[in-house]
Formats: structure tokens, C-alpha cells, sequence
């Protein structure tokens, strides 16, 4: 059965090899990057106000130098990674606008299961120099979104960001200070953009479809077209009439109050067996007509030669579903000027054990030098744990000697007193605590021997009485040599285990070296099979062969500052117990020459 020690010895060997083997730090998705910040969605009645669940949307993500530290990142962002809130699983994105020198980047964030009336998580991470772009453009939009023009692009016409590829066929105006990033700009006189007629963005008779976009209408035109698309008798047109937005469907129409001028505001529009009008991500009119079948392209800003719309336009989306309320109630709390779907925690950065260089080093050890550096481990808590037994069992000792003479010197260091103050009949009663350390002291064991040694020549020589006994020289050597043996035999007990230490403070170098001699001849193999010789490939896989080393002698230090503490300790102990053991047989000698009580042995 196992001793409690040694349960306790196996334990930590366990722990600290398991601890030795490389590993991702726990609750952070990947140690290479050194820092990661929270990000809330908050569906509730402050934030989306959401009223039922949504499966997938994208979000956007705002960051500037209020919320995000670019100077932890890298100048072109390329190390932002989005993850859920489990911590495993990485998140679709893309980012629109990433400017380092301003402190500005607007990124699109493909979230799932966000909640309605309940708050859930991501995390940004971001610090990892090494890092490649990570974005996606054409998934961070799930496949039923069938055009996005973030209008990003100065030059030429704008370019779809949904998986479609339904680039408009004309330009457009730009607008770099826009509400999101870039915008469009709608000037008097233009010619609006023309969308593609492709099949992605046809429309059946009675079925699903959505548009939205943010729009800031110049005052000076109040009637206007933002949409719209004719196929025969049927017709698609949603604009501005005196302010208002409306929409109208094969010549049905439905108007919402005015817009206050020269404000952003979040038009949307869906369809399925009617047709609802949303601003600022509230429904506000319903037409109970479905929409016509439209296979024409389309055009933005302008119908025909009339309605040229004036302003400022950004996030023009289609869809061929129409989405719920939640969705377009979640579009517009999380992309508007306040932002109120999403809140920015406190950024949290690794520890110095999971990142920066410590960490790169430790990463590039290899598996032999895992398996020198896991001996190594093992032969550290050997030694630690030697450590720790001697020195519990030479305090032991020190405190067991210290009562002993306490008491044999209050007994006048007579043999029959002693022997009658620690069976209580001296008057003065030591407590339980006492006599178990009396007991249990070398120099108790060595008395004893010696008064086994004394009661054996008595029995020997057949004498009446303890005065009549008389010890020769001879005799006084063989009592010695009893003595002597448990001297000996104690002190091979306080010395029990230190061969370990001393195999720990002369092998612990040696086999870390031979762990780095190994990691650098690995090393310049590999490199020699690939050809490469720059710094970059040689210094990581020396560094970690250096591990090793540094493994060996963290077991070798506290081993020889351990060692030599104990060995002075252990020096003190021998001394006096062969002290002693000395005075006992000198004492023993002087009382027995000639016949003498045995009340006044060893008396000075």
C-alpha cells in the first residue's frame, strides 16, 4: 500500500509531466495571439430589442481608438480573427476599412444564434505578428443575401460582397467619410447604377425579397427613386415622395411619415405574400400585395429619366427571402451611429507563459527534447522531494536530541532517575507530547544500547549487585563497539536519500546537455535538408535546444543548495550523537573500573 507521501510524491510527478508537455492555454483559442477582446450582442429591450431568435446575420464591428488598441495589431489588420463565444470556433469576416495611421476599421462579422431579449458573446482576438489575412468576404454573408455594395470602391463601378458577384454596371459617386466606411454619393444630373440582370437576382411572382440600405437624402430633392425595376405590367419602385419613403408594387403604395433632411436613416423593404415598409429598423406600412415576377435588371438612384435620387447612399443589400423583423431590427441597431446591438469589453492579454518569446521557444522544442526535459522534470521532484523529507526528519531529530538532554541532564544524567522520570515516579511528569520525542531521539536509542551492553556483562559475570561489577579494558572496547554500531546505523539514517541529490546536481547538467546536443544536431539536419540558412530558420530550433540546458541545471541548483544545507544539518546531528556516545563510554569506563553504584554513572 502507498504511504501518503508517496501518494502525494506520484501526484506531483504526474502534474508537473503533464505540465512539461506543450499545450494551448486553457480558455484563450490560440496562444499565438497575444491579446482578445469581448464582444457583446446585446438582444434585448437596450441593445436589438429583438423579438424572436436569428440564426445568422452579420454584424458589423466599429473599432477606433476608444475601444481597440491598433498598435497591439498589425498596420493592415490582418491578424483579427472573430470567435464564438465557446472560444473555439472561429467566425466568418471580412473587413471593409482598416486604416492604422487614423485609428479607424469597419469590419463584417458573420454571427450565429443571437438571441432574442438576451445578451450573448464573441471575441476578437488580435496580436499575433506571424499572422495572415483570415477573412472571408464571400461567406461572411449566408447565401440567401444576393448583393452587397458596401461602395468601398473609388474607381469603377461598385463590387458585390455576397458569394453572387452581381457588380453593378455602372459608377457611382464616392464618399469617403461616409456613415460605414466609404459610401456613395448621388449627385443632381446623375445617371444612377445599373444592377445586372442576372439569375441571382430574379424574383418570382408572390415570392421572398428584401432590400435595404442606409440613405442620407439631400432637402433640396424630396421626391426621388432609390429602387426600382419594371418587367411588363409589373413594377418594383421604392423612393422618397415629399420626404416620406414609400414603396410601390405593381402601382400599389404605401408612404411612411418624412424624413428628417439630411439625417441617415434605414430604409428597408420586404416581400413575400405582402409587402412591408421598416425605417429605422421599425415596420411602419403594409401593402397586402405580393410581388410580380421581375427577371430586368434593375436601377438604383433613378427610373427611368426621372426621380434622379440626390444624396448620400451606404449598405445597399438584396436578398431573396424576405427577413424577419428581428433581422432588419438587428441590421439597423448594429450599424447605425450608435451601434446599440454591440458593446466592447476590457481587452485581456496572455500571460507570459502563452505568449511572446518563452512561448515561441517552447513551442519549437521538439519531441526528443520533450522526453529529456520530462526526465528532467521527474528527477527535479525527486529532489524536491528528498529535500523536503530530510529536512523534516533532521528538524525531527534536532527537536527529539533537544528533549532528551533536556531531560537526562534534569535527571542528573543518572541511568535509574532517568529511567523513573519517564516513568513518572521522578516527581516532575513530562507531558505525552515529550516523551514521544524522548523516545524517538538517536541518543535515546544509543543510551539504550549502551544499557543493553552493561545488563549483558552483568548477567554474564553473575554478580549480586550492580556495585561489585567491574568492566575491563576489553570489555569497555566491546561495549564500545555496541554503542558505536548504533551510532552508526543513525547516522545511516539521516544520510538515507541523499545519493539522489548528489545524482541530481552532478546528472541533472549532463542529461540537459545531452538534450541540447541533440536539438542542435536536429537542427542542422533539417536545415541542411532544406536548404535554408537564414537566422530565421536556425534560431527557434537552437533556442529550444537550449531548453534542455536550462531544464538540467533548474534541476541541479536547488538541488545543490538543498544538498549542502542538509549536509551541515546532517553534520550537526552526527556530531552530537557521536559526542555522546563518546562521553557515555568514557563515563561507563571511569564508573566500572572499580565497583560503584549504578545511580552515580555518568555523574561529572
Amino acid at each position: 500500500m502507498m504511504t501518503a507521501p508517496t501518494k502525494a510524491f506520484a501526484l506531483a510527478s504526474l502534474l508537473l509531466l503533464l505540465c512539461a508537455l506543450p499545450q494551448e492555454a486553457r480558455a484563450w483559442w490560440n496562444s499565438d495571439w497575444s491579446y482578445r477582446k469581448p464582444i457583446t450582442l446585446d438582444g434585448g429591450a437596450t441593445g436589438g430589442a429583438l423579438s424572436t431568435d436569428i440564426a445568422q446575420i452579420p454584424v458589423l464591428i466599429r473599432l477606433h481608438d476608444g475601444n481597440f488598441k491598433f498598435t497591439d495589431a498589425k498596420d493592415d489588420g490582418t491578424d483579427l480573427r472573430f470567435i464564438a463565444g465557446d472560444d473555439k470556433t472561429p467566425l466568418k469576416y471580412h473587413v471593409e476599412k482598416y486604416d492604422s495611421v487614423f485609428d479607424i476599421a469597419v469590419v463584417w462579422v458573420n454571427v450565429s444564434g443571437l438571441k432574442a431579449g438576451a445578451s450573448s458573446n464573441i471575441w476578437l482576438y488580435y496580436g499575433n505578428p506571424k499572422a495572415t489575412d483570415g477573412s472571408t468576404p464571400k461567406e461572411t454573408f449566408d447565401s440567401d443575401q444576393v448583393l452587397v455594395y458596401h461602395f468601398a470602391d473609388k474607381d469603377g463601378p461598385p463590387r458585390d460582397s455576397s458569394a453572387y458577384a452581381n457588380n453593378a454596371l455602372s459608377p457611382v459617386g464616392h464618399e469617403d467619410a461616409s456613415l460605414i466606411g466609404s459610401g456613395a454619393k448621388f449627385v443632381a444630373g446623375n445617371a444612377g447604377l445599373s444592377l445586372p440582370g442576372s439569375p441571382s437576382l430574379t424574383l418570382a411572382a408572390g415570392g421572398g425579397f428584401t432590400w435595404s440600405a442606409w440613405v442620407k437624402p439631400d432637402p433640396s430633392t424630396p421626391d426621388s427613386v432609390l429602387y426600382a425595376r419594371h418587367d411588363g405590367a409589373g413594377s418594383l419602385v421604392i423612393g422618397l415622395t415629399a420626404g416620406a419613403p414609400y414603396v410601390s408594387v405593381n402601382g400599389t403604395t404605401v408612404t411612411g411619415t418624412a424624413l428628417k433632411a439630411s439625417d441617415w436613416h434605414f430604409l428597408a423593404v420586404t416581400a413575400s405574400d405582402s409587402t412591408i415598409l421598416y425605417v429605422d429598423g421599425k415596420p411602419v406600412q403594409t401593402a397586402a400585395t405580393a410581388l410580380p415576377a421581375l427577371t430586368t435588371p434593375a436601377t438604383v438612384g433613378i427610373d427611368g429619366t426621372t426621380g434622379a435620387y440626390v444624396g448620400e447612399m451606404d449598405e445597399l443589400r438584396l436578398s431573396k427571402i424576405a427577413r424577419t423583423a428581428s433581422f432588419i431590427a438587428a441590421e439597423w441597431s448594429s450599424e447605425g451611429a450608435d451601434g446599440k446591438l454591440v458593446r466592447y469589453g476590457q481587452d485581456e492579454q496572455t500571460s507570459s507563459w502563452s505568449s511572446g518569446y518563452f512561448a515561441i521557444i517552447l513551442r519549437s522544442v521538439t519531441l526528443d527534447g520533450w522526453v529529456i526535459i520530462s526526465v528532467l522534470i521527474v528527477m527535479a521532484v525527486i529532489s524536491w522531494f528528498v529535500m523536503v523529507d530530510r529536512a523534516r526528519y533532521v528538524g525531527k531529530v534536532s527537536r527529539s536530541n533537544k528533549a532528551f538532554l533536556t531531560a537526562y541532564r534534569s535527571a542528573g544524567q543518572n541511568l535509574e532517575r532517568f529511567d523513573r522520570l519517564l516513568a513518572g515516579q521522578d516527581g516532575k511528569k513530562l507531558s505525552k507530547s515529550e516523551l514521544t520525542l524522548i523516545r524517538k531521539s538517536p541518543l535515546n536509542r544509543v543510551l539504550l544500547a549502551g544499557k543493553e551492553e552493561i545488563d549483558l556483562r552483568i548477567t554474564e559475570t553473575g554478580v549480586s549487585h550492580l556495585d561489585e561489577l567491574v568492566l575491563s579494558a576489553q570489555t569497555i572496547e566491546a561495549i564500545r563497539a555496541g554503542v558505536d554500531a548504533v551510532v552508526v546505523q543513525e547516522t545511516h539514517a539521516l544520510n538515507k536519500l541523499m545519493i539522489l541529490l548528489t545524482i541530481a546536481i552532478s546528472g541533472g547538467p549532463f542529461i540537459g546537455l545531452l538534450g541540447t546536443v541533440v536539438g542542435v544536431m536536429i537542427t542542422f539536419a533539417a536545415i541542411a535538408a532544406a536548404g535554408d540558412v537564414n537566422v530565421n530558420a536556425i534560431a527557434p530550433g537552437i533556442a529550444a535546444a537550449l531548453v534542455a540546458t536550462c531544464a538540467g541545471l533548474f534541476v541541479a541548483i536547488p538541488a545543490l543548495f538543498g544538498y549542502n544545507y542538509l549536509l551541515a544539518k546532517i553534520r550537526d546531528a552526527t556530531a552530537d550523537i557521536q559526542v555522546f556516545a563518546d562521553k557515555f563510554i568514557t563515563r561507563t569506563a571511569e564508573l566500572y573500573h572499580a565497583p560503584r553504584a549504578l545511580k552515580n554513572l555518568a555523574a561529572e
